[in-house]
């Protein structure tokens, strides 16, 4: 019964990975560059959160949405001034860029913000449901409802909207898509601003179970990095299978391990998939 409750536990964890890792996959598979600056909009996204349910009274699940929001109208500024800089110059350059901005958004951050933790109280932070010989955690789960209907909604859009239409062909061949009258660079701006809106909304819904500080977005890089390098990097579906993947190979080994050690099982799991699979789990033809 141990083992059943980890598993759902990893699964509800994994859910929030998949939804922030899918902003960052979708950057990649469309406009072709590794965004080391994501995991910063995570942490946006928590202060905004923050701050609305402090000034505003707003419950952080509802202030993810001005989380995504917020970050969006940063994402598509960032796109349109620094990123299109950079699109066609070696990718050391737009290595060095992304990380310039990471180093910027954090220390800005800081001296914004100070150094101290901050955290949110709501009627349900305590709450579990028993369901069956199972307790299901109010917060993971909520978090989880959130995130599967942002990843199902960004699902429609992609494929039943004339501009996930737009989004896909300019992934698959942008010369293609601008001969057939499609602005590329506005296809560009809008993904990038929902790539990280959807991070930084990730990083709304986890509030109720984590601090929020400056520091943050280190603690989640990595994991977002292994989950869509995991799954297939630039396929949507595989950041979906590598965050569940995560959560899971987490939440098992720390029945095993000490929690300081979880992410030692993560690691050699995803150097022995990597090393049988080099492209992933799931190949980027299967966005």
């Amino acid at each position: 019964m141990q083992f059943l409750q980890a598993l759902v536990d990893g699964i509800l964890l994994g859910g929030v990975y998949a939804v922030i890792s899918i902003g960052l996959t979708l950057v990649f598979g469309v406009i072709s560059i590794i965004n080391f600056a994501q995991a910063e909009f995570l942490m946006v996204g928590m202060f905004v959160a923050y701050f609305a349910w402090k000034l505003l009274g707003l419950d952080p699940l509802l202030g993810s949405l001005l989380s995504f929001a917020v970050a969006f109208v940063l994402g598509v500024l960032t796109q349109k001034f620094l990123i299109n800089r950079v699109l066609k110059a070696p990718a050391v350059a737009q290595i060095f860029l992304t990380v310039g901005l990471l180093i910027v958004m954090e220390n800005l951050a800081l001296i914004l913000f100070g150094s101290e933790f901050r955290s949110v109280q709501t009627p349900y932070q305590m709450m579990a449901f028993q369901v069956g010989p199972l307790l299901l955690s109010a917060p993971y789960l909520l978090a989880f409802v959130v995130a599967a209907v942002a990843g199902l909604t960004l699902w429609w859009v992609l494929k039943k909207t004339w501009w996930g239409m737009a989004v896909r062909a300019t992934a698959q061949d942008p010369m293609a898509a601008r001969l057939s009258g499609i602005s590329t660079h506005r296809v560009h701006q809008l993904a990038f601003g929902l790539g990280v809106g959807l991070t930084a909304l990730g990083g709304g819904i986890i509030l109720p179970y984590l601090t929020a500080s400056t520091t943050v977005g280190a603690q989640f890089s990595v994991l977002m990095f292994t989950a869509v390098v995991l799954g297939g990097l630039g396929s949507v579906m595989g950041a979906v299978v590598g965050g569940v993947a995560v959560g899971v190979i987490q939440s098992l080994s720390s029945l095993v391990l000490p929690m300081q050690l979880q992410n030692l099982v993560l690691f050699v799991i995803f150097i022995l998939v990597l090393a049988v699979r080099p492209e992933g789990l799931l190949k980027r033809a299967a966005s």
